[in-house]
């Protein structure tokens, strides 16, 4: 029985790595892909996950099998393609460490997952299925996404979901929306950011836009805030909490990292149960989430930055927050 299973993309991050004697930008190739970092942060603390996707039949394919592989990633599912490379992405990091991305993805073997393709036995052997909307940028890894989804609320797995709003792998941002939204139909867990939250809903307000998308259903709604840490509503109410003063070096995979904290502590109960956690239990689960988030922004790349369960409980006793006022 697998923790969490995650459908979707599994790429290749060039990250930046300094400038060359030449005075050229160098880039340094790390595993990326969120429902992967997702499954990462599950692992690293200490739950069994699995993966569900496609990569190319290259070398990049196989340095990313091995690397799910050396994280205690289940793989059975994974798929690789003879046709089409794996995806690429390029990171650009601000002052802040604020990333933007570039993505070689016209195809990218990871948009070619097809229905067929899925390990359904995977997923039927799992508590929590996990999918993010890059998967339904094409066909057919959007119709593979949605039967998987599918089959997992129809076994009643819970359902985490991350919009994950990536404008250059998008027709349009109009596209990207009515994309998303769908997305939103299944979702029992919902991890987005202020601009996604804005773009599906609308409604600037953050109360108000996740007061909008939990009427739709979803139970859980955790709006990532970057430095003023999260925003969340559940049946227990409303609330955010500030996130931990650490070294900003590289954003990449903090939201996914935070978010394979929140799965890591819920993986052992019922969607029913989740809903009627008292307040203070629900939060102290946001506050170790913000923490798990907080220390992987310390570190270059996603998956090679996940921090233990000890580094997490020591920077909860050791590190400041950042204060921001409610």
């Amino acid at each position: 029985m697998f923790d969490v299973v995650a459908l979707g993309e599994l790429l290749i991050d060039f990250t930046p790595a300094g400038i060359s004697n030449a005075g050229n930008e160098l880039f340094e190739k790390n595993p990326g892909g969120a429902p992967a970092n997702v499954l990462a942060a599950v692992s690293k603390l200490g739950k069994s996950t699995a993966f569900l996707g496609m990569v190319g039949e290259d070398q990049f394919g196989i340095f990313l099998k091995e690397v799910l592989k050396k994280n205690g990633i289940n793989v059975t599912g994974m798929k690789f393609s003879k046709e089409i490379n794996t995806t690429l992405a390029f990171v650009h990091l601000d002052e802040k460490g604020d990333r933007s991305f570039s993505f070689y993805r016209k195809p990218g073997a990871d948009m070619m997952l097809t229905k067929d393709d899925i390990d359904y036995d995977v997923i039927k052997n799992s508590k929590i299925f996990h999918f993010g909307s890059i998967s339904m940028t094409d066909e057919p890894s959007r119709s593979a996404t949605l039967a998987a989804v599918e089959f997992a609320k129809a076994n009643g797995l819970i359902i985490s979901y991350d919009p994950n709003f990536r404008p250059p792998l998008w027709k349009s941002a109009g596209d990207a929306v009515e994309n998303m939204k769908v997305g939103l139909k299944y979702a029992d867990i919902l991890k987005i950011s202020e601009e996604e939250l804005e773009l599906i809903t609308g409604i600037k307000d953050m109360d108000k836009g996740a007061a909008m998308l939990y009427d739709m259903g979803v139970k859980v709604v955790l709006v990532t805030l970057g430095p003023r840490g999260c925003f969340y509503r559940y049946k227990g109410g409303t609330g955010r909490l500030d996130t931990y003063d650490t070294k900003v070096v590289d954003t990449t995979g903090a939201g996914d990292s935070f978010l394979g904290g929140v799965l890591y502590r819920l993986s052992e109960k019922r969607l029913e149960d989740i809903c009627q956690l008292p307040k203070d239990e629900f939060e102290d689960i946001i506050d170790f989430s913000n923490a798990i988030g907080s220390l992987t922004a310390t570190k270059k790349g996603a998956i090679p930055a996940m921090p233990t369960l000890e580094e997490v409980n020591m920077c909860r006793k050791q590190v400041p927050k950042l204060r921001y006022g409610k």
